[in-house]
């Protein structure tokens, strides 16, 4: 299995990432003894419950200070001291500063709902090699609902990885009318590369959660928080039915690396030229929550 390589935008550079749990997720996807336990136990939501009551112990405690130390968590910009958490969870799901993750421009930019690795679908209809070649991506079995999904057809989806040493609560990238999450159910595959380079089908067999966001200035977009394995539960703070504004806060994923997707329809953002760039060559993009993703289309 290869290493995963990014793009950075802070840096300007390409980087590979450093991952949590490497060695682990090399054997389930990468032997036939893993993949048996894959299938058997690791996709399966009990799996993910025990290794999240794990993390919520008082003993989990002692993960965090060698957490921060080995993946250079920057902690001035925890909204609360590293002392103060009592779990792992505790320290998984932080807060920021406020003044951590600006929100850049107006309501005509979309910007980033999460910290992460950024992969842009610049036209849903066209991937016929979604991380395995060959593979097309399919847009009615991810959405969940065939009618909406069709509205979206020839439209893009900015998919955010969150990995383990990342900030875990996600955002709205854009203001409006935010609906309900309803759940589409599944697995708890990986979403790494490394998984999906072995079955790319994990995006739509994965549980998750959808969301319409009404009224906003693109229309109609459609957020989803997509679980994981070891990810004990995704939390809603926003309400429904309410208006948001723009990088508000929607929730947030208890352990576990995750991912967000924003579907948003055909020609309503003009995206950024590095996620157009990397996204055309599969390769995602490092950014923070709050920095643009891209601005209204003409």
């Amino acid at each position: 299995m290869d290493e995963i390589v990014f793009y950075n935008r802070l840096k300007g550079q390409m980087e590979r990432e450093q991952v949590y749990g490497e060695g682990f997720l090399k054997w389930v996807y990468g032997t036939g003894l893993g993949k048996l336990s894959l299938h058997a136990l690791v996709k399966r939501a009990a799996f993910s419950n025990w290794y999240g009551r794990r993390m919520d112990a008082a003993a989990s405690r002692a993960k965090i200070r060698p957490f921060i130390q080995t993946f250079g968590v920057p902690v001035e910009e925890m909204a609360e001291p590293v002392e103060s958490f009592a779990t792992f969870n505790d320290f998984f799901y932080r807060r920021l500063k406020p003044e951590a993750r600006p929100i850049e421009g107006d309501e005509r930019t979309l910007v980033m709902p999460a910290d992460g690795r950024h992969l842009l679908i610049e036209d849903v209809s066209k991937v016929a090699d979604f991380w395995v070649k060959g593979v097309r991506f399919d847009l009615r079995a991810f959405v969940g609902d065939a009618g909406l999904a069709d509205e979206f057809e020839g439209g893009s989806l900015l998919i955010s990885r969150l990995c383990p040493v990342d900030y875990h609560r996600f955002h709205f990238p854009c203001g409006g009318v935010s609906g309900r999450a309803e759940l589409i159910n599944g697995w708890l595959y990986s979403v790494s590369p490394l998984a999906l380079r072995q079955r790319a089908s994990i995006l739509w067999e994965n549980k998750r959660y959808r969301t319409v966001i009404e009224e906003s200035a693109f229309g109609r977009v459609v957020f989803f928080e997509i679980g994981a394995t070891c990810v004990g539960s995704v939390v809603h703070t926003a309400g429904d039915g309410v208006r948001v504004g723009k990088g508000q806060e929607k929730g947030y994923f208890r352990f576990g690396g995750s991912s967000v997707a924003t579907l948003v329809a055909k020609g309503k953002v003009k995206w950024a030229e590095d996620l157009r760039e990397q996204g055309a060559r599969g390769v995602e993009v490092y950014a923070r929550m709050g920095e643009r993703a891209g601005i209204l289309g003409e």
